[in-house]
């Protein structure tokens, strides 16, 4: 049979893994209503689903990374209860299910929800998780859904959060994150957390080489212990047209440190002027281990599917290229070995091979 056409209609269909999406990036803009006039939050700029959503894309559209930022003190105001994280965590693995995803790694800062403790805060991620991808099943549509905890860099919490991920390491915590604001705040800024980690095993991926540069990454990967790279992007500045790479970049390719890359969050923020700017395809023929990622769902206006339609479009990959990029996505997830062997094996080679006839 012949190849599928590479179109939204067919990428909707294909297995896709997420490394890089925010809880509170992700909401319904119905549930964003519902969720404020349950808890009484007065603050929304909208009160109905369309001009909501539409506000938050165009706010997040501004060019300026510290604008989309302030978006998100709505959707973390609406937050501050268990039951609406649980929701809020059912609704991102139900979304991200029928959207073709079928592994993902969604985080969250349990610090931002200050209406609670940090475990409780955890535990409704955790919950709205697991019934989400129940769901999820009996209809059809499978996914995994492990949980990145972040810690916000300005913040003093750091050691807080990484006992949390040791205390929920298996029971759907995976891993790690630092958060927040690049400059200024070192990511071994407080070491006993960074020690803390490292005693437990845990896995951490470090967001760095969004806003700030090339050292942001080196201090990620030699200060944190990065796995990877949120964003890393920024990696492109050593990454000439012609020419040899920067030390950092070799360091990257020759390691082949994943980087979380979402194209349409960096437009938006301004880090480059469009989709065709951006240097997605360039590091990507590069071999550099260039992963695809939506960042915020609600914020950017994207899905998993857009962000691979738009990318294909604008930098005319074909079907090995998005096949390729999955599998890079899966092989860099923090999964156990037999886990990640089965969905290879079982759901993303095969679901490929349907497309590619």
């Amino acid at each position: 049979m012949p190849a599928a056409p590479l179109d939204a209609t067919t990428l909707a269909r294909a297995p896709k893994v997420l490394l890089h999406d925010h809880l509170d990036g992700g909401l319904r803009p119905q549930t964003v209503l519902e969720l404020a006039d349950e808890a009484g939050y007065r603050e929304l700029p909208a009160d109905e689903p369309e001009a909501l959503g539409r506000w938050f894309r165009e706010s997040a559209d501004s060019g300026s990374l510290e604008r989309y930022l302030l978006t998100f003190a709505h959707t973390v105001g609406v937050m501050q209860r268990p039951e609406a994280v649980q929701r809020v965590a059912r609704e991102c693995a139900l979304d991200l299910a029928a959207d073709g995803v079928v592994y993902a790694e969604v985080r969250m800062a349990p610090e931002l929800l200050s209406g609670m403790p940090l475990e409780t805060a955890v535990e409704a991620m955790l919950d709205g998780y697991a019934q989400g991808s129940r769901e999820a099943a009996a209809a059809g549509r499978p996914i995994g859904v492990g949980a990145l905890l972040c810690a916000m860099r300005q913040a003093d919490r750091w050691v807080e959060v990484a006992e949390q991920v040791v205390r929920h390491q298996g029971s759907g915590v995976v891993g790690f994150d630092l958060a927040g604001p690049e400059d200024g705040f070192p990511p071994d800024r407080i070491p006993d957390a960074i020690a803390l980690l490292d005693r437990a095993g845990a896995h951490r991926t470090i967001h760095a080489g969004e806003a700030a540069g090339i050292e942001s990454i080196r201090a990620a990967l030699e200060g944190a212990g990065a796995e990877r790279l949120g964003h890393g992007v920024r990696i492109a500045d050593e990454v000439p047209l012609d020419g040899p790479l920067g030390p950092v970049a070799r360091r990257v390719l020759e390691e082949q440190v994943p980087l979380e890359v979402a194209p349409s969050s960096n437009v938006q923020t301004g880090a480059y002027p469009s989709l065709a700017a951006h240097p997605v395809g360039r590091l990507h023929r590069g071999g550099f281990t260039v992963t695809l990622n939506t960042d915020n769902r609600l914020m950017s206006g994207v899905s998993l599917t857009s962000e691979f339609a738009d990318v294909v479009a604008a930098h005319r990959w074909g079907w090995d290229d998005v096949q390729t990029v999955t599998e890079r996505a899966l092989a860099a997830a923090f999964l156990d070995d037999a886990e990640r062997s089965r969905l290879l094996r079982e759901v993303v080679r095969p679901g490929y091979a349907a497309l590619r006839g």
